[in-house]
């Protein structure tokens, strides 16, 4: 059945699936089937793997093996995270890479022109979440030096500095140690940074 939603991708490089299921009870077979009936390459998969992991090795294995032209296929976009802002980044990645993305369930297919648009739209909910984190940081401590509250001492990195470092990080794939080395910051510092502004790591 989940064949239809995609009777084709059309890629000129490898069809590279992913499955992951939460808890070790759960069973990995509906989205396995749904990726072979995809004529997937090769399938990764996470099982007993949560989607707020910081770690998920058949997703950053996947991540490794894809190259431009390939596409990642997954039965449904929450397979990928739970997280709306950690999705957003990783779509932009693949997009900045070439790399297309295929949801079975949703009918997203990148690889089409109408397709394409997805990871605009994805684009410009990740500007506008770090829109809102970045106005809510100035605001909070404008608040907080308006009550007299004492701030500590000056942070390393200032919001704007933190969040584009974020956005290296899971856009781009940049290590957390080379991002912290352009800034002239040590890792611990960036990593209390993304901490301190409420913004997750997943890669």
């Amino acid at each position: 059945m989940t064949a239809l939603f995609f009777p084709s991708i059309e890629v000129t490089g490898r069809r590279i699936g992913y499955a992951r299921v939460s808890t070790t009870d759960q069973k990995l077979r509906m989205q396995l089937d749904a990726l072979k009936a995809a004529r997937c390459d090769q399938i990764f998969k996470d099982h007993g793997v949560s989607g707020g992991k910081a770690s998920r090795p058949g997703l950053d294995e996947a991540l490794k093996t894809l190259n431009r032209g390939d596409a990642l296929v997954v039965l449904k976009l929450d397979r990928l995270g739970r997280s709306v802002q950690h999705l957003s980044d990783l779509l932009v990645r693949l997009g900045n890479e070439g790399i297309h993305f295929c949801s079975l369930a949703e009918g997203i297919n990148t690889t089409t022109p109408g397709g394409k648009l997805v990871y605009h739209l994805f684009a410009a909910f990740a500007e506008f979440q770090r829109d809102v984190i970045r106005e809510n940081t100035v605001l909070g401590l404008a608040a907080a030096k308006a009550r007299g509250t004492n701030l500590g001492r000056p942070r390393r990195l200032d919001i704007d500095e933190i969040l584009e470092g974020h956005r290296h990080v899971t856009q781009s794939g940049i290590t957390i140690g080379e991002v912290a080395e352009r800034l002239e910051v040590s890792h611990a510092t960036l990593t209390r940074g993304f901490k301190w502004a409420g913004l997750a790591l997943h890669h």
